[in-house]
C-alpha cells in the first residue's frame, strides 16, 4: 500500500502513478470476476454431482470436467493474488493435517548468513524455530538388482558342487522383477494406463522395452494369478447373498478389423450393512456375450439370494433353479423415474416415496439381519404397499407405450423381486454395491477402447479382480502383488491359495 511519503511530487510522475494503479486495479478486477465465475461453475458441477440431480453426470466425467476447471481457477487466482498489492492473498484450500509418517524426511536448514545483531553486532542465539514439511518427489527411478550364487566345491574329492538355487520368477529368464511387474499391473488395471503408454513412460529414463515386451510379463502374470480369481469366485458360491451386474467389454475381431461386444460380469458381495464381519469381495469373470446361460455357468452350485437389475437373464436362471432367489434393485426404478421428473407429476411423487424408503434405510445400515428387518416391517412396508397401490392406480390411467407408463410397467413386473427387502434383513435396497465395482472396468474401458482377444478380455478380468479386492480390503494393490507374485513364482502351494488372498488366510 502506498504511503502519502512514497508519492512523487512531481506531476507526471503523480500522473503516470495513478494510470499505473488504474490498470492494476482494473486487471485487478478482471482476475476476480474470472475466479468467480470458475468458482460458480465449479459449485453447479458439485451440485450435479452430489446434490438431487446427481443420476445426470457420469462420475469419471464429473472428475475430468472438474480437475480442468480448478486448475485454471487456481490460475486465475494466483494472477489475482499477483495483481493486487494492497491485500494479502486469500487463504488456499489445502489438505488438512500431517503428511503420512512413513515417508522419508529429508531436512534442510535455512539460516540466516551473519550471526551479528544488526542493532548492536552483538552474537546471535537461536530461541526458536519454525518448521513447515512440504510434499516432495523423485521420479520413479529403475535400478537394476545383481543376483549373485556363489558355486562351491571341494578340495578333497573335487567332484561335488554346491551352489544355492535361483529364486523363482514369473519371466523365467526375463529381466523384470517381480515388483517390476507388480507395477505394470496395476499402472494398467487401476490406474488404466495401456502398456504402449507405458513403454513411453518408461523410454524417457532411457529403459527401452517394447509394448509386447510387457504384454508378454502381463500374460505370464495373468497364468499365476488366475487360480487366485477362481477361488474367489468359489468363496463368493458359498455366500448367503450376491450381487450380480455386467458391463461391455469391447473386443477386436481378429481378420474383420472391427470390435464385437464382450461382456465382463461382476458379482460381488458385502455384508456389512446387515452387521457381518465378513470381508468384502468382488469376482469378475470374462465372456463372449450376454447369453442367459452365462450367470448360471459363473455361479455354479450358489443358492441364496441374488441381487440384480432387471435383465432377463437372471429371472430366468431363477426359473431353472428354485434354490436361488431374486432381489430386484430400487436404484434402477429410482433411475427411469428420474428420467421423467421433469415432465411429469406422477414421477416426482414416485421419487417422493422412494425417498422414504432410503431414509429409513440410512438409519438401520449396520444393524443386524433381524433389526433391519423388524424395522422395515414397523416403517416400510407402509409406504411400499401404498406405492404399489398408487403405480397400480396411474397404469391404468396412462398408455402403456408411453414412457411413464414403460417405467411403471418396470416396477410392477418386478414388484415381488422388489418388495423381498422387507421380509429379509440381509437384502439391500439396491445393488449399487456391484455398480461400484463395475465402474473402475468402464474408466479402464474409455481409455484402452478395447481388448485385443476374447483371451486378453479374461485376463483382464483376472488381474482387475484381485486389484478391486486389495481396494476393497485397503490394501495397497502394488505391494499385495508384489509379494504374491513372488510367492507363486517360488512354488506356494495350490492347497493355500487361501493364505494369498487380500484379506489374509480364510481358507
Amino acid at each position: 500500500m502506498l504511503m502519502e511519503a512514497d508519492l512523487p511530487d512531481d506531476v507526471e510522475a503523480l500522473r503516470a502513478l495513478v494510470l499505473e494503479q488504474a490498470r492494476e486495479l482494473e486487471a485487478l478486477q478482471h482476475f476476480r470476476a474470472r475466479a468467480e465465475r470458475l468458482q460458480a461453475i465449479i459449485d453447479a458441477l458439485q451440485r450435479h454431482r452430489f446434490g438431487r440431480r446427481s443420476e445426470q453426470l457420469d462420475p469419471d466425467q464429473f472428475e475430468l470436467a472438474l480437475e480442468d476447471i480448478e486448475t485454471a481457477l487456481a490460475e486465475a487466482e494466483q494472477a489475482r493474488d499477483k495483481a493486487s498489492r494492497t491485500s494479502p492473498p486469500r487463504p488456499r484450500k489445502t489438505n488438512r493435517g500431517s503428511l503420512p509418517a512413513h515417508l522419508e524426511r529429508i531436512e534442510q536448514t535455512v539460516d540466516v548468513e551473519h550471526k551479528a545483531c544488526p542493532c548492536c553486532g552483538g552474537g546471535l542465539h537461536q530461541i526458536g524455530e519454525d518448521v513447515s514439511e512440504r510434499l516432495d518427489v523423485v521420479p520413479t527411478t529403475f535400478r537394476v538388482l545383481v543376483t549373485r550364487r556363489p558355486r562351491y566345491g571341494c578340495r578333497s574329492c573335487e567332484s561335488a558342487v554346491v551352489q544355492a538355487p535361483a529364486p523363482g520368477r514369473i519371466v523365467e529368464g526375463g529381466i523384470p522383477t517381480e515388483a517390476l511387474i507388480a507395477q505394470v499391473l496395476v499402472a494398467k488395471y487401476a490406474d488404466h494406463l495401456p502398456l504402449y503408454r507405458q513403454a513411453q513412460i518408461y523410454a524417457r529414463q532411457g529403459i527401452q522395452l517394447d509394448r509386447s515386451t510387457l504384454a508378454d510379463w502381463v500374460g505370464r502374470a495373468a497364468w499365476y494369478l488366475r487360480p487366485l480369481r477362481d477361488h474367489i469366485l468359489e468363496r463368493l458360491r458359498q455366500s448367503e447373498r450376491l450381487f450380480a451386474d455386467e458391463t461391455t467389454a469391447p473386443v477386436l475381431e481378429p481378420g474383420r478389423g472391427r470390435t464385437k461386444t464382450g461382456q465382463i460380469w461382476a458379482y460381488a458381495r458385502d455384508d456389512r450393512p446387515w452387521g457381518r464381519m465378513d470381508p468384502p469381495m468382488v469376482a469378475y469373470v470374462y465372456a463372449p456375450d450376454r447369453k442367459a446361460e452365462r450367470p448360471e455357468a459363473h455361479l455354479g452350485g450358489f443358492a441364496g439370494i441374488l441381487q440384480v437389475d432387471g435383465y432377463g437373464a437372471y429371472a430366468a436362471l431363477a426359473k431353472r433353479r428354485q434354490q436361488l432367489r431374486l432381489a430386484f434393485c430400487w436404484a434402477h426404478v429410482r433411475r427411469k423415474f428420474y428420467e421423467l421428473k421433469d415432465k411429469s407429476p406422477v414421477a416426482l411423487e414416485v421419487l417422493r416415496r422412494i425417498t422414504l424408503l432410503y431414509v429409513i434405510e440410512a438409519d438401520i445400515r449396520g444393524l443386524s439381519a433381524e433389526q433391519r428387518r423388524a424395522a422395515r416391517q414397523e416403517h416400510s412396508r407402509i409406504h411400499v404397499d401404498d406405492l404399489h397401490q398408487y403405480l397400480d392406480a396411474r397404469q391404468r390411467q396412462v398408455s402403456a407405450k408411453s414412457k411413464i407408463g414403460e417405467a411403471i410397467n418396470y416396477a410392477l413386473t418386478r414388484w415381488d423381486g422388489l418388495s423381498r427387502f422387507l421380509d429379509d434383513g440381509r437384502i439391500d435396497l439396491d445393488s449399487n454395491t456391484v455398480e461400484r465395482s463395475i465402474r473402475p472396468l468402464a474408466l479402464n474401458r474409455k481409455n484402452a477402447l478395447f481388448a485385443g482377444s476374447d483371451e486378453g478380455g479374461d485376463n483382464w478380468a483376472v488381474i482387475a479382480t484381485l486389484i478391486e479386492n486389495c481396494k476393497l480390503c485397503g490394501i495397497n494393490p502394488h505391494t499385495w502383488l508384489t509379494e504374491t507374485l513372488a510367492k507363486l513364482a517360488n512354488g506356494h502351494h495350490a492347497t493355500r491359495i487361501g493364505e494369498l488372498m487380500p484379506w489374509g488366510n480364510v481358507g
